[in-house]
């Protein structure tokens, strides 16, 4: 039985979901509130957790496989497999002050308070500027603490700056960049083929994302036209057109922000029937 521990609720819960879904393991009967839940696959369950819960409990056995953000593995020094960068749940780690504070840079806060609810990271960052400073741990609202006279700045997610700017601080250095990763048991992968199919269902959903399946007739003639014109992954695939001694089918896969230009050179060059059709899963 292989145990997949997944965030139990906030950005990184819906995403992850659906990737599994998309991975042909889609969450029975799970909610926010449960601790367990069924897949598909009678060999695999679900532990809901809090995300900064999860390194630990893949280190510890709790749980064979996890999903979680690389900014927690990197906080809590867990010892566990990194299998996937899964490719959601970009953020940055960033420092940050009052707009109106005159700190300009990390080195004019020498001496200062820092809060954040990373103090490890944080501390690994300023000790490799050569800077001390106070660094005072927060359970929430980390970007409150400059201005009730708490702390003199803070190291915080940020997504997008929005966060940041409501609350009246500015960036003055990113610490960490982080994104959501599939993590494993160090035991378990070694030992489990299981653990290398849920990586492998992942990792092919992942690759499907932002490719197309393109397929067409050709004229022989324009064979080697549209192979000019195709940026497949590995040259397109050729075949008889059966019944047609001059017709070829070609099919091909293709980024899918080529496809608008893509079909109008290959229309131009001879082909024709151009069929585009989304892709699923793409294996490695």
């Amino acid at each position: 039985m292989i145990r997949i521990a997944i965030p139990n609720k906030g950005r990184l819960h819906d995403p992850t979901v659906e990737l599994l879904k998309e991975a042909g393991l889609p969450v029975l009967e799970g909610g926010t509130r449960k601790l367990f839940a069924k897949t598909t696959d009678p060999d695999i369950t679900i532990l809901f957790a809090r995300a900064s819960d999860i390194p630990e409990y893949v280190q510890d056995g709790a749980a064979d496989v996890g999903v979680t953000g690389l900014d927690l593995i990197n906080e809590t020094g867990a010892q566990v497999e990194m299998l996937l960068d899964m490719g959601f749940g970009r953020a940055n780690l960033v420092l940050a002050v009052p707009e109106e504070s005159p700190f300009k840079a990390p080195q004019s806060l020498e001496g200062k308070r820092i809060a954040t609810e990373f103090p490890n990271i944080t501390s690994r960052y300023f000790k490799n500027l050569s800077i001390n400073v106070e660094i005072i741990k927060v359970s929430g609202a980390c970007e409150l603490t400059p201005h009730v006279g708490v702390a003199d700045a803070i190291v915080d997610i940020s997504s997008s700056g929005t966060t940041l700017a409501t609350n009246h601080l500015k960036m003055i250095d990113k610490v960490f960049t982080s994104s959501v990763y599939l993590i494993a048991n160090k035991k378990t992968s070694a030992n489990n083929s299981k653990v290398e199919q849920i990586s492998t269902s992942i990792e092919s959903v992942l690759r499907a994302k932002g490719k197309r399946y393109l397929m067409m007739n050709v004229p022989e003639s324009a064979l080697e036209a549209v192979k000019q014109v195709l940026p497949g992954l590995a040259g397109p695939t050729v075949m008889k057109v059966e019944a047609s001694n001059s017709i070829l089918a070609v099919h091909a896969v293709i980024d899918a922000d080529l496809i608008f230009a893509t079909v109008n050179k290959l229309k131009a060059v001879g082909a024709k029937d151009i069929l585009v059709v989304p892709i699923e899963r793409l294996m490695p």
